[in-house]
């Protein structure tokens, strides 16, 4: 609970009520059995209407007490866990938007979504049952085995036997049943995977009529978590029969030698009555601290990897010549020295010993085969992910050097999968600036050749979009994305085939209007259009993570083979 102390710190008045309020509750609770002893030895033995009425008295003003104090507690305890979950919750989401582009790989999406919502959950429930649960057992354990003592020690002896068993049996289930608790979690892992995925591809597992497939994966997993689930319940429960039957084996040898001691006129009545009632609050808050003891075992698994992710270090942060200096941005000229690049995990360099220098205003077209390393080098520049060797340069400082903030707001970046948000058109396209206004936000539309087929719908620029852009096509829904990165007005602009929906006529207007919205800026455009080739001032092939070639694109005729086999299959098709 250490890791959570700066959130729960804020709830501390009802952390400290909580024990006084459970408090009072278990009092009421542990001196209804005297009181019941004292009627049947007083008020019944003897005939004595008086003490019946007098105690029965007290037993209901004593029992309302309890009530107000568990009632006032249930809501106190509420309000305490639930607001820790939120906070919790918010302060987990806040740290996933810190974390880069590796960080996330190493993660996956489908278990950050189960660590945000079951994993925290399980965390609430701890506190909400360290609040009712694990207050009220020890407290009634205490006093439940005071009276026992004071009613009889003899008969107190026989807890020695039970208390032991009880532990004994807990502890063995316990080590069994806590590694099966892991395991589900990371089952449920895999299945919310298999269902973001499918939910996600939805479009193409109907086209493909994978339906079947789909529900055949989603079944395998289900099932095998499933399975996993049983054989942890199944050891927990069995925990159950075993206090069971210590409870009963107890209460039976209470009742054979408090009914001799009874006969001996060692015991009153009333006494053996409390006494079992009181070896029932005993056992039954052992049974209560078990359940609080698999809880908190269950929650452990999930609250490590909780903790796991709010103790990741992002591997992409701001240096301190970055956080220092505050280094500026201003032309957009941009270097790799001998760069080469690995992934987190990988066997292989996906680039090696990169160099070319790019002046600021330039257009260069990035070509390669699939795999070749076109949108890993590229993705380098905003440091979406750092270079395992040599360096990237912009404006002949390190990328390092600049904040991240800083490269954020002047490298503009159309990934390669294209995605918009739930909200109008109008609210997409602001992500790229907040502050602008609506003649700019019409402004880089229309340089995107997205203004028209915008105005087409009735609500125009505030239109609805679908989650994830549901309701527009796979051309229109990179022109949006195009506009969204002209708003930030870049010094860099990364355009990794986000184009390769537009019809060739549209992607000419779109190079055209660039030229003149960007004038000075840099431009690199992935792609595998002889006409977008032809366009920039300059080429660079990638073939097998290595530069191929580099150079205009009248001179890679003469110099590149791939250049002239992509230029002459092009040529044959038009």
């Amino acid at each position: 609970m250490k890791k959570y102390w700066d959130i729960l710190k804020k709830y501390k008045v009802g952390l400290l009520l909580s024990p006084f309020l459970v408090l009072a509750g278990v009092v009421s609770e542990t001196i209804q059995p005297y009181f019941m002893s004292q009627i049947v030895d007083r008020g019944v033995m003897q005939n004595d209407l008086s003490v019946i009425t007098r105690t029965g008295t007290l037993m209901v003003v004593v029992s309302l007490i309890g009530l107000c104090a568990s009632i006032i507690n249930i809501y106190v305890s509420s309000k305490t866990s639930i607001g820790f979950g939120t906070d919790l919750r918010g302060k987990l989401f806040h740290k996933i938007q810190q974390l880069a582009f590796p960080d996330i790989d190493y993660f996956s999406s489908a278990s950050l979504i189960t660590r945000l919502t079951n994993d925290v959950t399980r965390i609430q429930q701890v506190i909400m049952m360290s609040m009712r649960i694990m207050l009220r057992a020890p407290m009634m354990l205490v006093m439940a085995i005071f009276f026992i003592i004071n009613i009889n020690k003899e008969l107190a002896l026989i807890l020695t036997a039970s208390i032991p068993l009880l532990a004994v049996s807990v502890f063995f289930i316990l080590k069994k049943g806590f590694p099966f608790f892991l395991i589900v979690q990371q089952k449920i892992d895999a299945l919310n995977g298999v269902v973001r995925e499918n939910l996600i591809n939805i479009r193409v597992v109907k086209s493909f009529v994978r339906e079947e497939f789909e529900t055949e994966k989603f079944t395998r997993n289900s099932e095998e978590l499933r399975d996993i689930v049983i054989r942890a319940s199944n050891i927990i429960v069995s925990l159950f029969p075993a206090m069971q039957l210590i409870l009963n084996l107890s209460v039976l040898a209470i009742l054979w030698f408090g009914g001799i001691k009874v006969m001996n006129s060692d015991l009153q009545v009333g006494e053996l009555i409390s006494f079992v009632n009181y070896l029932m609050q005993v056992l039954m808050s052992l049974m209560m601290l078990s359940m609080v003891i698999m809880t908190y075992a269950r929650a452990s698994a999930s609250s490590d990897r909780i903790v796991e992710v709010l103790d990741k270090k992002p591997s992409l942060a701001d240096t301190p010549e970055g956080t220092t200096n505050h280094h500026r941005i201003t032309e957009g000229k941009v270097a790799f020295d001998h760069v080469s690049f690995r992934y987190s995990g990988g066997e292989t360099d996906v680039l090696r010993d990169i160099n070319f220098e790019i002046q600021p205003g330039e257009t260069i077209a990035v070509v390669g085969m699939t795999g070749s390393g076109k949108s890993s080098l590229l993705q380098l520049i905003p440091r979406l992910y750092d270079a395992t060797e040599g360096r990237v340069r912009i404006d002949d400082r390190d990328v390092k050097s600049y904040s991240l903030d800083e490269l954020h707001r002047k490298i503009g970046v159309v990934l390669q999968k294209n995605e918009l948000f739930s909200g109008t058109i109008m609210e997409n396209l602001r992500w790229g600036n907040p502050e602008a206004t609506e003649e700019e936000v019409e402004e880089a539309a229309r340089a995107a050749e997205a203004h028209d087929f915008i105005n087409s719908f009735p609500e125009g620029y505030n239109t609805q979009l679908g989650r994830g852009g549901v309701n527009v096509s796979g051309g229109q829904k990179q022109r949006l994305c195009i506009a969204r990165a002209l708003l930030r007005k870049p010094k860099v602009l990364i355009l990794d085939d986000s184009t390769s929906a537009v019809d060739s006529e549209t992607e000419l207007k779109i190079r055209s209007n660039l030229a003149t919205y960007l004038q000075e800026t840099t431009l690199f455009v992935i792609t595998q259009r002889i006409h977008t080739m032809q366009s920039a001032d300059r080429v660079i092939i990638l073939e097998d993570g290595e530069i191929d070639a580099i150079g205009r694109p009248e001179e890679l005729m003469e110099q590149s083979t791939i250049y002239r086999e992509i230029y002459h299959s092009q040529q044959l098709v038009n």
